[in-house]
């Protein structure tokens, strides 16, 4: 009686276990977010931009592609080119890259001795206090204080002031430093930056470790204009996407290898005075123009010279990095809650981090 009854049932039980086990993975998959890769064309060169397209706020935006159309040349992420003539069969051997870990981004932070007692303490309080290690500080001023607590003062000899030169000369060093250490990625932000060393971690693992990677985003809503020089006095119209500085980018270390006959040494200022623009431009011409690689264009860079009140506290967590400062005459922050007002912590950075590392030791 008893088996009876069992093999009337194991049928029932069987299908009731299978429809679980399929309603579980279908809510496992919905959950997940989901990403895009659109292309834009754009005179001079092609980029690429990264939209999500899951509604869920909390779930960062991430490349899931590498694909560039400069030149007509595409790059396809987690494939092989085909060439005409090769059997279908043929199989490459890939190489697998160590997995990303904090340590293997040089990240710079460019900043000027008046800034040191502000912008730049406020810095090393927050964010620098958690990836001391790998954040080179290049200034133009020798400060003991600074230097005997360990951090990485980089002294330049380049001018103390905002002009085009003096630009140029900092990120020179900064490349110069980058390729002089065993770093797989160059990252530059400025002194009112703050840099979620999380967030950052997981955008640049999204991408091939090997791949020509430019990230970051531009300050226009279109491509600069520049009047290259060229021989005889002569200039031509060059259109080309930058990322802007104030915001941050990140360049891979293949892309900075290649990047060597117009940034290394004394070739970068030279560079930037043939299109008489800043240091940031100056990346993009070399990138885009001189070897016609996309800018991929992040959303999750930020500087002050954006509506920073439209970045929510929600989304706090996977913002690469925040910024601050005035703009239109007022003070231009992110909205955010916390135990600090606005007087004790104008820039937010304070209360950005508590949010973030709560159990940091001056946070309430």
């Amino acid at each position: 009686m008893h088996k009876k009854w069992i093999r009337r049932r194991l049928p029932v039980l069987i299908f009731t276990f299978f429809i679980v086990v399929y309603v579980d993975f279908q809510l496992r998959t919905s959950s997940l977010p989901k990403f895009s890769v659109v292309n834009h064309p754009s005179p001079g060169a092609d980029h690429r931009t990264f939209q999500r397209t899951a509604s869920s706020a909390k779930d960062a935006q991430s490349p899931s592609d590498n694909s560039s159309s400069s030149g007509g040349n595409r790059q396809v992420v987690g494939g092989h080119a085909g060439h005409a003539g090769h059997a279908a069969t043929e199989t490459t051997t890939r190489v697998t890259q160590p997995q990303l870990k904090q340590e293997d981004i040089f990240i710079a932070v460019k900043t000027t001795g008046k800034f040191h007692r502000t912008r730049l303490a406020l810095l090393l309080e927050t964010w620098i206090s958690r990836t001391k290690a790998h954040t080179f500080i290049f200034t133009d001023t020798e400060d003991e204080d600074f230097s005997s607590d360990g951090y990485n003062m980089v002294v330049t000899d380049c001018q103390s002031d905002h002009s085009q030169q003096a630009l140029s000369c900092k990120m020179s060093a900064e490349y110069d430093g980058f390729m002089a250490s065993d770093k797989r990625w160059f990252c530059h932000v400025d002194d009112d930056n703050y840099v979620n060393p999380e967030a950052l971690l997981s955008l640049l693992s999204a991408f091939p470790q090997d791949g020509d990677i430019y990230v970051g985003k531009p300050s226009l809503d279109k491509p600069i204009t520049a009047h290259e020089l060229l021989e005889g006095n002569k200039t031509r119209e060059v259109r080309f996407w930058f990322a802007t500085g104030g915001a941050g980018f990140c360049l891979s270390r293949r892309l900075a290898e290649k990047m060597v006959p117009w940034a290394s040494g004394p070739q970068f200022e030279k560079t930037s005075a043939t299109i008489r623009l800043p240091d940031d431009c100056t990346v993009g011409f070399i990138v885009e123009k001189r070897l016609g690689i996309s800018m991929v264009h992040c959303p999750l860079f930020h500087s002050h010279l954006e509506n920073l009140l439209l970045v929510s506290q929600r989304s706090i967590h996977h913002q690469v990095t925040l910024s601050y400062g005035m703009f239109e005459n007022k003070m231009n922050s992110i909205e955010v809650k916390g135990s600090f007002s606005k007087e004790d912590d104008p820039s937010r950075f304070k209360t950005v981090h508590c949010i973030l590392y709560p159990f940091t030791s001056w946070c309430p």
